[in-house]
């Protein structure tokens, strides 16, 4: 937290403070010291070891399931105390600032979700009650809500004003992390209702299906690992045949999941098109080398040949079950608006939606990228391309949406190719990703891709 802008400083110190004054303004008469202390070492052994998910840098805390009990079995006030705790969990040993602020942002969950508990006629934990389901499940979702929703907010707001993350970044990763902390909160609920039966013992029940959901998504976050590292190497292959087109497909990516954030789409088929952006050449791996390095004009046989390396790529990667709708994108990203693209001559709505996103972020790219034959262009050179093909050559809806994410977002083109001493590159005159460049085949007409 170092380096923290004024205003996250302020914002910081306001939620200890608040945090700090409800704290020192309660009472604890009727506080079970008892369950108390029960819970905070089960907080403090489910907070030192959080569930990683596939959200980028995002993790979920397992304390959830003890700040929720809490609520039932403590009340406000002991449910505050013991998101204190959390200044003291192993896992942000070495960030002072950090730990203070979870543990007042815990505190304040546990306030305020106890207090809706209460609102909604909840009662603190009373064996006897023979209606205590009735009297409690209610009241626990919504107290639940609270919790996740106070929690989500307020790291939100240090997140956003140090600077750390973008408002569109949390929005499109607060679903993932909603959900994670709803279905360990809801654990919390199984805790306080084994207590009357068991006691503190409730407490040490949950832990192996708390570990076991844990390590459920551990799994799932290394296999998302295990795919990010395929792909990496399936695009690596591609661009060794072309030192300058080396980190385009993780560029073509990057303007993908710009343009479909853009136009709204959810958050498994963003993943998906982020995949879809890096694969979109693999099938260049079918096309021989001499002819993508071809210094001149193609022949009739090697043009064909580059316009089937859409379909080559989707039989080298139509076999990887987790790409789904990335497959069409992969197939149809050369297809164009007025019907004269490749592979299948397709038009207008005919092309699948993940084709149409890529052929643009795709073009736009090899525009602003150094080739062997020019220079990049400027961006505003390439935005003045991707307009004139609006309806033509590309999906107006598209090109605006992603001249919207560029406006607010930006875009950083590759630094100059640097060729090394011992690489020999011969990089054809024609570039098929490129709408302003001319392909020219012997034999045959100029053709445009426009």
């Amino acid at each position: 937290m170092r380096g923290l802008p004024l205003a996250a400083w302020a914002y910081v110190s306001g939620v200890v403070a608040v945090a700090a004054g409800l704290i020192a303004t309660s009472s604890f008469a009727e506080l079970d010291w008892g369950k108390l202390v029960v819970l905070a070492l089960l907080f403090l052994v489910c907070d030192s070891a959080p569930a990683r998910l596939t959200v980028a840098r995002a993790r979920v805390s397992l304390s959830f399931a003890a700040s929720l009990a809490s609520v039932v079995l403590l009340g406000p006030t002991g449910a505050a105390l013991l998101g204190l705790v959390a200044v003291v969990t192993g896992q942000r040993f070495f960030a002072p600032v950090k730990r203070v602020f979870n543990g007042a942002q815990f505190a304040l969950s546990g306030f305020v979700s106890g207090t809706v508990f209460e609102l909604l006629g909840g009662d603190r934990f009373h064996p006897e009650k023979a209606r205590w389901v009735e009297h409690v499940i209610g009241p626990f979702l919504g107290a639940l809500v609270a919790f996740v929703v106070v929690n989500l907010a307020l790291t939100a707001g240090v997140l956003l004003l140090s600077r750390q993350a973008a408002p569109r970044e949390l929005l499109h990763e607060s679903g993932q992390l909603a959900v994670g902390c709803l279905g360990y909160g809801m654990v919390g609920l199984l805790i306080a209702g084994l207590w009357p039966r068991v006691g503190p013992f409730a407490a040490v029940l949950v832990l192996l299906p708390l570990f076991i959901a844990r390590w459920a998504m551990d799994q799932a976050y290394a296999q998302q690992q295990a795919h990010s590292a395929t792909l990496a190497a399936l695009c690596q292959a591609v661009e060794t045949k072309d030192f300058y087109t080396r980190g385009h497909s993780e560029r073509v990516s990057r303007g993908s999941v710009m343009i479909a954030q853009e136009i709204g789409m959810r958050a498994d088929r963003v993943e998906a098109i982020r995949y879809a952006g890096m694969l979109h050449d693999v099938g260049k791996l079918g096309v021989p080398t001499k002819v993508l390095q071809k210094n001149g004009p193609m022949t009739e046989e090697e043009f064909a040949a580059i316009q089937l390396h859409p379909m080559r790529g989707l039989e080298i990667v139509r076999e990887i079950g987790f790409l789904d709708e990335a497959l069409a994108g992969i197939m149809h990203h050369h297809e164009k608006m007025n019907g004269r693209g490749y592979p299948m001559g397709l038009a207008g709505d005919e092309i699948p939606e993940f084709a149409r996103v890529i052929s643009v972020a795709d073009a736009f790219d090899s525009m602003t990228s150094t080739r062997s034959y020019r220079a990049a262009r400027s961006i505003e050179e390439a935005v003045a391309e991707l307009e004139r093909g609006m309806g033509d050559h590309f999906d107006p809806e598209m090109v605006e949406a992603f001249l919207r994410a560029l406006d607010r977002e930006g875009w950083e083109p590759p630094d100059p190719v640097v060729l090394p001493d011992d690489d020999v590159v011969e990089t054809t005159r024609q570039d098929h990703d490129d709408p302003s460049a001319p392909l020219r085949v012997t034999g045959g007409d100029e053709v445009r891709h426009q």
